[in-house]
C-alpha cells in the first residue's frame, strides 16, 4: 500500500515557499506525517515517476533533480529533509529507498519499499496537479525561478 498526500497547501509570502501537511505511508508504515516545505523538492518526485533518481541534498538548487522530496518548514534541504532513491524495476514496480544523507559519506538506507509503478505515478501526478492549481494566480516568486515551469513540463510528461 502506498499513500502520498499533500493537504492544506499554503504560501509563505516572506520566504516564497509552499507548505503542506505531508503524509506518506508505505506498506502500512507512516514514513512522513508533518507540515513541510513541498515546492523546493516537488520536481524531484515528479521526475522520479518517470525515471530513476538519487538525491544529494547539498547540491546546488539548480540541480533540482537531486533535491529531497520534502524538507523543513523554512525550505532548507540542508536542515531536515526526506530523501529517497527511486529505481524503476523490470517487474513494473518502483523501489523507494528512504535514505539518511550525510555530506561526506554514502547515504544510509532507512527503509526499502516496492510500489506498483502505475500507482506511484498516479499519486505523484496528483500532488503535481494540486500544486499547480494552488499556485495559479498567486504572487509566487520561488528561489528557483523556473519551479512552476519545471513542474508544468514534468506534469505534461506524466499525463501523456
Amino acid at each position: 500500500m502506498f499513500i502520498l498526500e499533500y493537504d492544506h497547501l499554503s504560501l509563505e509570502p516572506d520566504l516564497q515557499i509552499v507548505h503542506a501537511d505531508v503524509r506518506m505511508e508505505l506498506d502500512g508504515e507512516t514514513i512522513i506525517e508533518e507540515p513541510l516545505c513541498v515546492d523546493v523538492g516537488l520536481p524531484a518526485p515528479l521526475l522520479s515517476a518517470l525515471q530513476d533518481v538519487e538525491p544529494s541534498r547539498w547540491s546546488d538548487p539548480a540541480e533540482w533533480r537531486r533535491m529531497p522530496f520534502v524538507c523543513c518548514g523554512r525550505g532548507d534541504p540542508e536542515c531536515r529533509a526526506y530523501s529517497f532513491i527511486v529505481r524503476h524495476l523490470e517487474d513494473g514496480s518502483v523501489e523507494l529507498q528512504e535514505v539518511d544523507e550525510k555530506q561526506d559519506a554514502p547515504p544510509r538506507i532507512l527503509g526499502s519499499y516496492n510500489v506498483p509503478a502505475e500507482e506511484y505515478k498516479r499519486q505523484v501526478a496528483a500532488i503535481g496537479r494540486k500544486f499547480l492549481q494552488f499556485i495559479e494566480g498567486k504572487d509566487y516568486r520561488p528561489y528557483l525561478s523556473h519551479t512552476v515551469e519545471t513542474v508544468r513540463k514534468l506534469m505534461g510528461e506524466l499525463e501523456n
